[in-house]
């Protein structure tokens, strides 16, 4: 399942401290986060609303924009869980009331931004908004819940490196826990897609796609280019995770994301930043800009590693610098193959399989290989 709960603080994600550029970010809003059921205004007729996350990562940030004096938009929605939606209870009671929710916005299918759509849309009869690779994503996932282990699934994994003990648990898990934190998705939603455009109240709020922590992730810009709700596609102290999945497993999402943290340069540098994790912050391009060095800066170490042939797993040392523990595993396999897939398609490594199991190594060390 793809989550949030696997992105890492740049200080302790690979060892490294974040890229030096990124100290230029400023954060208006550092000593006010909001408590839980209460709102901090960030700019007029926008409100920031935290919840609650039973992980490490262990917030989600939500937003609610003013429709007019009698309506209010909601973007992104929290888990299905009950501390969630008494949270939500909490809103409603004490600053929604009376006014009528007008759309629900969910910027991707991750579960805590999904989560509760469902749910509120169903209390509030409000329409649902989503681009429809994410909307599609969603309904397949809370569908596609497997009591073992699909066999193709396992194989992806052993593929990887992974080990027959770490494959016996994942056999034993279960696959497609998607539902349990998803409340049912609507039949019926309203398409988004990049350049639409969206009046809210007094602000018209333009759709940006991004892509690579999910397949067409939706940020809001507003007209005067003054505010980004980023979602994940842009988080100020976190990197967010890339990763190839069993559902698909020769894609290349790093190539979609450096490929969207150029397109997203296209927004103006003075933009407030709103984020789904974190605080509120300025200096947009100059967190872009820490990003793409960060990974370059992986891919850098991951090709200097590959004289000899390595899977996957091999790589963790490589490319995270801190233990992975059991619960870490799928998604840094995924982080993992994310890199590796980018330097295949590039050119500068090639891959082989041996008894099932895919092996990478830098073309140049193969190049120069003695013949046996």
């Amino acid at each position: 399942m793809a989550s949030d709960v696997s992105m890492t603080d740049d200080d302790a994600a690979d060892g490294s401290k974040a890229s030096p550029v990124d100290g230029s970010l400023r954060y208006p809003f550092a000593d006010q986060t909001p408590d839980s059921g209460a709102l901090i205004p960030v700019a007029d007729g926008v409100y920031w609303l935290r919840m609650p996350l039973p992980f490490s990562l262990d917030h989600i940030n939500l937003w609610l924009l003013d429709d007019g004096d009698d309506a209010v938009t909601i973007v992104d929605t929290g888990l299905n869980t009950s501390v969630c939606r008494k949270v939500w209870d909490t809103v409603f009671e004490t600053h929604i009331g009376g006014r009528q929710v007008s759309r629900i916005i969910v910027t991707h299918f991750h579960p805590d931004h999904l989560g509760l759509a469902g749910w509120l849309c169903e209390r509030t009869g409000a329409p649902l908004y989503m681009t429809q690779a994410e909307y599609l994503m969603g309904r397949l996932l809370t569908v596609e819940t497997h009591e073992k282990t699909p066999d193709e699934v396992v194989a992806f994994y052993k593929a990887a490196g992974h080990s027959d003990e770490w494959l016996d648990i994942l056999k034993g898990r279960g696959y497609g826990g998607f539902k349990k934190v998803v409340s049912r998705v609507p039949t019926q939603y309203h398409k988004i897609r990049h350049g639409s455009v969206l009046q809210i109240g007094a602000r018209r709020w333009r759709v940006h796609i991004g892509r690579g922590h999910a397949p067409e992730h939706a940020c809001l810009v507003d007209n005067n280019g003054s505010l980004l709700i980023s979602g994940d596609q842009v988080l100020p102290r976190i990197t967010s995770n890339v990763s190839v999945f069993p559902g698909e497993p020769e894609a290349d999402p790093l190539d979609d994301w450096m490929k969207s943290l150029d397109e997203l340069k296209s927004i103006d540098r003075s933009v407030l930043v709103l984020p789904s994790h974190n605080e509120p912050f300025f200096g947009l391009h100059d967190r872009l800009d820490g990003l793409k060095a960060s990974h370059h800066d992986k891919l850098d170490r991951l090709l200097q590693s590959l004289g000899e042939p390595r899977t996957a797993v091999d790589c963790f040392d490589v490319l995270f610098r801190r233990k992975i523990t059991v619960d870490d595993m799928m998604m840094a396999t995924g982080e993992a193959l994310a890199h590796l897939h980018y330097l295949v398609r590039r050119g500068t490594i090639e891959r082989f399989e041996r008894d099932n199991v895919v092996h990478s190594q830098n073309r140049d060390a193969v190049a120069h290989k003695p013949a046996a």
